[in-house]
Order: structure tokens, then sequence, then C-alpha cells
């Protein structure tokens, strides 16, 4: 619906725009608005950004990783007694070199496997035989190293921050969609208050006629004083009630723009369509779609699942388990750097560990168990909440339901409070009714004017509180897909 039409909508409930500038806000404006500067949701955007790049750092390490060593500088000179030789003996020693290292983790092992290059310059001196060598020398070798016996830490890993993150995506999602029913129900608190102070502001030009047919009546002598005494009671306690809705109003407006994020000292008002067409609910594809669809279910599955990776971490403590490292690689040195590898030597190094627990006197057991009950835990609360999801719908539904038939009910009721008014309005100038029962005619009316507006929201909001149980927008007849708040995320980020 455009602008045009609602200030047409405003006219109509008698808003009247003071002279100063006032943003005017729809529903969609008020949420645009709070997606950008809500708390609660930049907290959870914050999140999912801390697990997206986790997520990121992580995978980017499974990758080849290149380095580059330097040792400009290495000098010592050392006086150590020779068992061999039985004496003591002097050595001095000048080295430069670097190195360079190609290192690849294997995710399918959960292995290691690096190649290495160390390649320098030495100048060394030894006094037993008094020869001082000066030579390159280059180091070339490939290692790798495998655990036996054991989890894939490297996989379990990966496959948490993917849990992770996800989980931080579906929090995101679920923030946004409280994010809309929070947002409707201040905006609309913020309408009901306007259109009080519309139906008080009526209240007080309807008692400011009945006061001056009174006075006219009493200066004419057709009256008692009496009358005229309960007018001015009954027009003062008009004048007070639309002061203290404005107020209301006022408050309801700085709670709004505060949950919002907007600046509290900017002057708004709202406009909003509440006329609702009562829409049919299948209750049976509401609770199949919320089973489906919602993201708290899916909370649960990843809950479950982390306390199985737990369960095989607990599993894993004084396990028994190998390592095995292997290595094969030459070595060259020459006093010429052409000549370097002219006599290579090879230099094959395997080395095979593993670790044999005896005896830990039942802790391992344990805490086995007790990771088994965290798990039974989560998995009931899974199907607790299947059956809670359940139970929401359907009370949702059957809301609704009910809702619609108080929508008539408070209709009817409006239209015959103001056919009352006018015809008690009509008895008050004829001098057949007291100023006092035509107040209780008018406050009757506008209490059924603000049950029928709220009736409407109310629907609406229920409306809005079914999209969310179920995922799936019954008004415009297609699913709400997380997707689309998360493109919102994605956007936000690339900005």
């Amino acid at each position: 619906m455009n602008k045009r039409k609602y200030l047409y909508l405003l006219l109509l409930l008698g808003v009247t725009l003071p002279l100063h500038a006032q943003k005017i806000l729809t529903l969609d404006d008020a949420m645009a608005i709070a997606v950008k500067h809500s708390p609660d949701l930049i907290a959870s955007r914050l999140n999912l950004e801390r697990t997206s790049e986790s997520l990121n750092a992580k995978r980017a390490s499974m990758k080849s990783q290149f380095s580059l060593n330097l040792n400009p500088l290495q000098y010592s000179q050392s006086r150590e007694f020779n068992d061999l030789i039985s004496q003591w003996n002097t050595t001095e020693n000048f080295l430069t070199f670097g190195t360079f290292t190609v290192q690849q983790p294997i995710l399918l092992t959960d292995g290691t496997i690096s190649l290495n290059n160390q390649f320098g310059w030495r100048n060394s001196y030894s006094e037993y035989t008094g020869v001082r060598d000066k030579s390159f020398y280059n180091n070339l070798y490939l290692s790798l190293t495998q655990p036996l016996f054991t989890y894939n830490r490297q996989k379990m890993e990966l496959k948490q921050l993917e849990l992770d993150n996800e989980n931080a995506m579906l929090s995101y999602a679920m923030q946004r969609l409280n994010l809309e029913k929070n947002v409707s129900q201040f905006f609309y608190n913020v309408y009901l208050a306007q259109m009080s102070l519309n139906i008080k502001e009526d209240e007080y030009k309807n008692t400011q006629k009945s006061y001056d047919i009174i006075k006219n009546k009493v200066d004419a002598g057709l009256a008692a004083q009496e009358e005229l005494y309960q007018a001015e009671v009954n027009l003062e306690t008009a004048r007070s009630d639309r002061d203290n809705q404005r107020v209301t109003l006022e408050n309801y407006k700085d709670q709004f723009k505060q949950y919002i994020g907007m600046d509290i000292y900017e002057d708004i008002t709202v406009m909003a369509d509440v006329e609702v067409k009562p829409v049919t609910v299948d209750q049976q594809k509401a609770i199949q779609h919320g089973l489906a669809s919602r993201m708290e279910i899916r909370q649960r599955e990843i809950n479950v699942q982390n306390s199985q990776f737990d369960l095989i971490q607990v599993k894993a403590a004084n396990e028994f388990r190998g390592d095995v490292s292997i290595t094969y690689g030459l070595l060259g040195d020459n006093q010429e750097l052409k000549d370097v590898y002219k006599n290579p030597t090879r230099n094959p190094r395997v080395n095979v560990a593993f670790n044999i627990p005896l005896w830990d006197w039942g802790e391992k057991k344990a805490q086995i168990k007790a990771q088994e009950a965290v798990i039974k835990t989560q998995e009931l609360n899974l199907s607790n909440e299947k059956v809670q999801i359940t139970l929401d719908i359907r009370q949702v539904v059957r809301s609704l339901q009910n809702m619609k038939n108080q929508i008539d009910i408070a209709k009817i009721n409006e239209k015959n409070a103001q056919l009352t008014y006018d015809i008690n309005l009509e008895r008050y100038q004829n001098g057949d009714l007291t100023s006092m029962d035509l107040n209780l005619y008018q406050t009757q009316l506008s209490e059924k004017k603000m049950a029928y507006a709220q009736s409407l929201i109310d629907y609406r909001i229920e409306l809005l509180n079914l999209k969310v149980q179920t995922l799936y927008d019954f008004e415009a007849k297609k699913s709400v897909v997380p997707e689309e708040f998360l493109k919102e995320y994605r956007d936000s980020q690339t900005k």
C-alpha cells in the first residue's frame, strides 16, 4: 500500500500532523530500521560473522602452507672435554642458513606430509684437528607423520566448526523472525495509542458540545443548575483523559524508537492498514510444515551431533594409540656451491611409537557413562521440541479461529454502540437524558471502538506468530525461507 493511501487513512482516523517535521513510519519502514540498528540482531550477526570466519580459517589451514625461516647469523664458540681423545677441545662455528617448508595436512587420514629444504653456508674450526672447514650444504627431505588407532581430529574439528556456523545461521534467521514479531507488536502499540488519543479527542469534542447544550438550557431556565455542574465535571474529565492518553502515546513512541534503534528525540507518527481478511489455515499442513522447517529442531539435532563428538573425545582419553613418522632426504655439502650434491648422503628415518594405557581406576568408563547420559538428554530435548512445536501450532490455529469470531462480535458491538450513542444524543438534546447518562454511552462507544481495533491487531499479531511457528506465510501462501534472512546478512557484509 502506498503512502498516499496511508495518509488517507490518517485523515480518516483524525490524526492531525503538527507543523514541524514529523517522520511517518509504516511497518515496513520500521522493520528496515530495526534490521540495521537492533542490538539483538547486530549481536546475532556478529556471532554469525565469528563462526563464518573461524570456518574459513580452518578450511584455509587444510590447504598447503608455505613458510620460509631465515637465520642470517648463528655463531658459537665452546670448549668441551672430549672423552674419545681424553683432552679438552675448542670448537668454533659460524652458520648462515634458511629453511623453506611446504606442509600439507591430509584430511582423509589426519596425517601431515611436508617437503623441507635447508640451505646454508658453514665456517667451522676444531682445535683438535686444526682444520677450518668452509662449505655450502643443502638438506632436502620429505616427511610424513600419521597417527594410528585414533579418531580423525582434523575432520572432527572441521565438522564441529561447520555445525557451529550452521547453528549461528539458524540463530540469526530465528532472531530476524522474532524481530519482525516484536517490531510489529511495538508498532501496533503506538498505532493503538494514536487511535485511542483520536477517540479521546472525539470524546472531548462531544463532551464540549454536551456542555454547551446544557449551559444554554440552564441559561434559558430549561434545566437545573446541577446539570451544568455535572457537565463541567464531565468536560474536565474528558480533557484529563485526553491529556493522559497523549502522555501514554509519547511513552509508547519512546519504547518503539528505542527498540528499533531510532533517535528517541525524533518525532514520528505511524501509519497502518489493520483491516484483515480472514485466512483459512489447514492445521495438519501447518504442523507438517513446522516440523519440517523449524530451525529449533535442526539446532537440537546439532546439539545431539556435538554431544556425540564429545563422546568420541571422551573415549580417546587414555586411549591406545600409535604414531608413525617417516622421513627421507638427501644431504649434500661441498666447498663449491655447484658441487653441493656431488656426493649426496641419503638419510632415511622411521619412527613408530605406541601409547598403551594400563590402568585408570575406572575414570574413562565413568566419563563415557556421563557423556552417554548427555547424549540421551539431548535426544530427549529433540523429541520434546517436536512435541512442543506441534502443541504451539495447534494452539495458534485454535486461537486464530477464535479471533475471527471476536472480530465479528467486536464489529457488531462497535456498530451498535455508535447507533446507541446517536439515539441517546438526540434524547439528550431533547432533554430526556442527563449528561451523566450520555457520558456513559460516550464511554461505551469509545470502548467498543478500541475493542474492535484491538481485535484486528490481535489477529494480525497471531497471524505473524503462526508464520514464526510454521515458517509458512498463510496470507501470501508461500514458505518463509531462512535463506532470505541470511541474504540480508550477506548483503550487509558486502556493503
